[in-house]
């Protein structure tokens, strides 16, 4: 008998190391996109995700405020600016498989699950390309410490799938359209185009992933008869810890379909 889609989810989750865990998402995605062109989509199943995904026995895993500034103007400091790509990236993979196993009672489209195979295929593609930039550098993944607060947003919003798709998405990967152009332009500047192009990469993708959140948010709230700007917001203030920081890039934020009233409130205290 044949995995299900949240089996299949949970091994990933249960896989420490980051590159048998992006080999294993990677082929899992192919068997489910591979089922669906034949029209027979594989059954999605029920399964126990883990609260928190294994992990290799490195990096070391710090509170934020202990992680080591990174000063991109020297290599050493570029090269501790990959590998927490490579973290975010390896954490991201663990989030959108959690997102397909974590809320059977939600009974949801394929194509929530086509998004959300597609996009944990693309961040397991993310994180081997960030990888094969610190190798080249003679560095890897696990080198250095890295940030223990990742999957906090996951773990507060286990119970609540509309909680899930505001804050992960649409808060945090959100971010990374903010965040993303200048790195590109630090590694221009230093004339690394291997690092140049993997963030090209992830920059286009990240897009998609915001989209899939906002889609997946709105058609809950119109199911449920919400108003989506307000739930969002609350949902943000509740298990968000800190407000949202300027500046915005609010091109590629509308191109995921986030209007500037869903995140400019939400720079001020609460």
């Amino acid at each position: 008998m044949s995995q299900t889609l949240r089996d299949m989810a949970v091994e990933v989750l249960n896989t420490a190391d980051g590159r048998s865990k992006a080999a294993l998402s990677r082929a899992h995605a192919r068997v489910w996109f591979a089922a669906r062109k034949s029209d027979e989509a594989l059954p999605l199943g029920v399964a126990q995700p883990p609260m928190q995904p294994a992990r290799p026995d490195r990096p070391e895993l710090l509170d934020p405020r202990d992680v080591p500034r990174r000063r991109p103007g020297s290599p050493q400091g570029r090269t501790a600016l990959l590998h927490a790509i490579a973290h975010i990236e390896l954490n991201a993979v663990d989030l959108h498989w959690d997102m397909i196993a974590r809320f059977p009672e939600t009974d949801m489209p394929l194509g929530f699950y086509d998004d959300w195979v597609k996009a944990a295929d693309e961040e397991s593609k993310h994180f081997n390309l960030i990888c094969d930039c610190l190798e080249t550098r003679g560095s890897h993944y696990g080198a250095m410490p890295a940030h223990a607060g990742m999957w906090r947003a996951a773990e507060d919003t286990a119970d609540d799938i509309l909680g899930r798709l505001a804050v992960v998405p649409m808060v945090l990967e959100a971010r990374g359209l903010d965040v993303t152009p200048a790195m590109i332009e630090i590694f221009e500047r230093a004339g690394e185009a291997n690092a140049v192009e993997a963030l090209r990469v992830i920059y286009a993708e990240e897009v998609g992933h915001v989209a899939y959140g906002s889609k997946w948010f709105n058609f809950l709230c119109g199911r449920r008869g919400l108003d989506p700007q307000p739930v969002f917001l609350e949902l943000v203030r509740r298990y968000f810890h800190s407000p949202l920081k300027p500046p915005f890039n609010e091109e590629k934020r509308a191109k995921a379909g986030l209007p500037p009233d869903f995140y400019w409130p939400l720079t001020e205290p609460t």
